[in-house]
């Protein structure tokens, strides 16, 4: 049986950070659903109002939060638009200090530019025109500089989650499958998960973690 935690949702009124607080109630662990204007009739999560870019508040925010008490694990899924790098690294590495001196597990949803090229492992998917036009490189890179981040941290309890080439709100299947840190396809040769599958690839990592820091899902059709 799996243990009830209590997950904090950083971003949660996004596309991925909604879904993961939807996917964490579901399953019956608490959540703290943190982001500027967050909002729930589910008892079972707690709006917690924070700019992520006041450290302070949000370190209060994972250490004294209302409710529930502290995290158990934290899930990143911040996003800004357009890019704003100095921002995404900079909260990266506030939410791993705070996790540091609290044990606090941390889950980076991060971006596909931070894996390898499927044909050429030596490739970052960020530096590839295939994958990655010109207009998009920056979204790409500052995901690469938000992985370098995660390694460069004193912080051992992470792992950066990276989703595949699209993501995009659809049907929750429960079908994924997993690798680690090179750029997966599905069947019909698209790299592409919905963005409520890549919520449920996050929880079940928080509940039953892998030996990866870095890892990437896809979708998988029916058996």
């Amino acid at each position: 049986m799996t243990k009830t935690m209590t997950i904090a949702v950083l971003g949660a009124t996004g596309m991925v950070g909604s879904r993961a607080v939807r996917e964490a109630a579901a399953r019956g662990h608490r959540v703290l659903a943190v982001s500027r204007k967050p909002t729930s009739d589910d008892p079972d999560v707690t709006p917690v109002a924070v700019d992520l870019s006041d450290a302070h508040a949000l370190g209060e925010a994972l250490t004294d939060p209302p409710g529930p008490g502290a995290p158990d694990a934290v899930v990143l899924t911040v996003r800004t638009q357009p890019v704003d790098r100095e921002f995404l690294v900079g909260t990266t590495r506030t939410v791993l200090e705070i996790a540091a001196r609290r044990g606090i597990r941390v889950l980076v949803v991060g971006g596909a530019g931070a894996l390898r090229s499927p044909e050429d492992d030596e490739l970052l998917v960020a530096d590839n025109p295939r994958y990655v036009p010109a207009v998009l490189r920056p979204v790409a890179t500052a995901g690469v500089a938000q992985l370098r981040a995660c390694q460069e941290s004193a912080h051992a309890d992470w792992v950066y989650l990276s989703p595949p080439g699209l993501l995009e709100p659809g049907d929750r299947t429960g079908r994924y499958r997993r690798g680690t840190d090179t750029m997966l396809t599905a069947a019909d040769g698209r790299s592409w998960i919905s963005a409520e599958d890549l919520a449920v690839a996050a929880l079940d990592e928080l509940e039953s973690p892998g030996p990866d820091r870095h890892l990437t899902v896809v979708h998988r059709e029916a058996d």
